[in-house]
C-alpha cells in the first residue's frame, strides 16, 4: 500500500538539498524536530518498500539455517512484513547453499504476498562461508596487510579486498545472479562500518584503507547498475554520528541502525543522535531500518540459558521503549525491526500486539522538550523520556 500523505505540518518542499538544510535548522531549534515531505527519491523508496502508516512498518531480518521455513512461518512473514532480509546461511542445511535457501524462501513468501521485497544477504567485507558462489572466488582477492598476512575478521574469517576491480565485478555478479534465479527485491549489504572504522588503517595502512573504502563505494554503485532502479539496496549501517558518509554513497536506498539503544550506544545523547538520522536520511531520499533490542542479545550466555518462553516474555514486556523511539522519529519509508538476534529462534518470528495495531499517519511533528519527546498519530499517542528510558504508547 502506498504511504498516506503527511498532514499540513509537513513542508511542501521538493528539493532534497533545501530540505536537508531545513531539517538541520529545525533540529537546532527548541520545541521540535522537522519532518521532511516526500521528495521524488523518497517517493520511490516508499513505493518500493511497500511502506504504509496503517500499522508499524516492520522489517523482518533473520535466517533459519537448520531447515526450511515451515508453512506457518512463511505465512507469518508474508502477513507481517513487506520488507524481509534473509541472513547468511539461510536454508543452507536443506538446500546446500545460502543462494538456494534464500531463493526457495523468497518464492514461497512472494507467492503469498506478491508485493513483498525479499532481500538477499551478502557481506561486503567478510567472506562468510555457505555460498555456492565461493567456488569461483579467487584467493588473490583476499585482503592482505603490508607483511602479506591475510586480514581477518575477529572470528578468523578472511576479508576480501574490494579495491580490486575483478573482485567487485565478481561480488556484484553474485548479487545479480541471485536475482535472476529468484523473485528477490534487492540486497542487504553488511559490514561497511568495519571498513570505515579506524582499525582498518592500522592493519593495512592509511592509503590501502582509503582504496578499500573507495572500492566498496564503487562496488555498490556497480551493483545498483546491475540490479536496476526497481530493486532495493540496504546497507549496514549507522551508529550515532559514525559512518554518516554512507548517506552520500551512490546506489544506497536504505540504511540500518543496527545497535539502537544497545551495544554501548545506550546513552540518551546516543539515542537522540540515532533518531535524528531518520530525518537526515529522509532528506536525502533514503530510509532507515531501526533495529531495536529488548535489553539482551544472543551473545549474552547467561540470558540464553533461560527458557525461550521467558526471553520472549521479556521481549514483549520491553518493546515499548524502542518502538516508541522509532515512532517519535519515523519518516516515510522507515521500518522498525525487533528481536534479540538474527535467527528464527531469536524472537523475530513471534507476534507482538503493538506491531499489528492500527497506527495511522502522524498528526504532526514530534515535539521535544529537552530529552522528552511526544508525537500524535491517528490511532496512538507516543511519549518517550530518553534520560529515564521510560516510554508509553496510548493506542486508540
Amino acid at each position: 500500500m502506498p504511504a498516506s500523505r503527511p498532514g499540513p505540518s509537513f513542508h511542501p518542499i521538493a528539493r532534497p538539498g533545501v530540505l536537508l538544510a531545513l531539517v538541520l535548522a529545525a533540529a537546532a531549534t527548541a520545541g521540535g524536530a522537522a519532518e521532511p515531505t516526500l521528495s521524488d527519491p523518497l517517493d520511490r523508496v516508499v513505493r518500493l518498500t511497500g511502506f504504509s502508516w496503517d500499522r508499524v512498518p516492520l522489517n523482518l531480518h533473520f535466517g533459519k539455517r537448520s531447515g526450511d521455513l515451515t508453512d506457518a512461518e512463511v505465512t507469518f512473514v508474508a502477513q507481517h512484513s513487506s520488507l524481509i532480509a534473509l541472513e547468511k546461511s539461510h536454508g543452507v542445511v536443506p538446500h546446500g547453499s545460502t543462494e538456494a535457501g534464500i531463493a526457495d524462501s523468497a518464492r514461497r513468501i512472494v507467492a503469498q504476498r506478491p508485493g513483498a521485497k525479499v532481500l538477499f544477504y551478502l557481506n561486503a567485507f567478510i567472506n562468510w562461508p555457505g555460498y555456492a558462489a565461493f567456488a569461483t572466488y579467487r584467493p588473490e582477492w583476499t585482503l592482505r596487510d603490508s607483511a602479506g598476512e591475510i586480514v581477518r575478521h575477529p572470528s578468523g574469517t578472511p576479508r576480501p579486498d574490494p579495491s580490486q576491480p575483478a573482485f567487485r565485478e565478481w561480488w556484484s555478479d553474485v548479487v545479480a545472479s541471485a536475482h535472476r534465479d529468484a523473485p528477490l527485491g534487492g540486497v542487504f549489504i553488511d559490514a561497511l562500518p568495519q571498513a570505515l572504522a579506524p582499525g582498518l588503517a592500522r592493519q593495512v595502512g592509511a592509503a590501502k584503507a582509503r582504496e578499500v573504502v573507495a572500492g566498496l563505494r564503487e562496488m555498490i554503485a556497480l551493483t545498483r547498475r546491475k540490479l536496476g532502479p526497481e530493486r532495493i539496496i540496504v546497507v549496514n549501517g549507522l551508529r550515532t554520528t559514525d559512518f554518516r558518509e554512507l548517506l552520500e554513497w551512490e546506489g544506497i536506498d536504505g540504511l540500518m541502525i543496527e545497535h539502537f539503544g544497545s551495544f554501548k550506544t545506550d546513552r540518551a545523547e546516543d539515542i537522540r543522535t540515532d533518531l535524528e538520522s531518520l530525518a537526515l536520511a529522509a532528506a536525502k531520499g533514503k530510509f532507515i531500518v531501526l533495529k531495536g533490542w529488548p535489553g539482551f542479545n544472543w551473545l549474552d550466555a547467561e540470558q540464553m540459558r533461560r527458557p525461550r518462553a521467558e526471553l520472549l516474555a521479556l521481549a514483549r514486556e520491553r518493546i515499548t521503549f524502542p518502538l516508541a523511539c522509532f515512532l517519535i522519529a519515523a519518516q516515510p519509508g522507515a521500518h522498525f525491526c525487533y528481536s534479540w538476534g538474527y535467527t528464527d529462534i531469536h524472537g523475530m518470528l513471534e507476534p507482538y500486539p503493538e506491531l499489528v495495531r492500527p497506527l495511522g499517519p502522524p498528526r504532526g511533528n514530534s515535539v521535544w522538550e529537552g530529552l522528552i519527546a511526544t508525537r500524535e498519530f491517528a490511532h496512538a499517542s507516543v511519549r518517550v523520556d530518553l534520560a529515564t528510558r521510560q516510554a508509553r504508547i496510548d493506542w486508540r
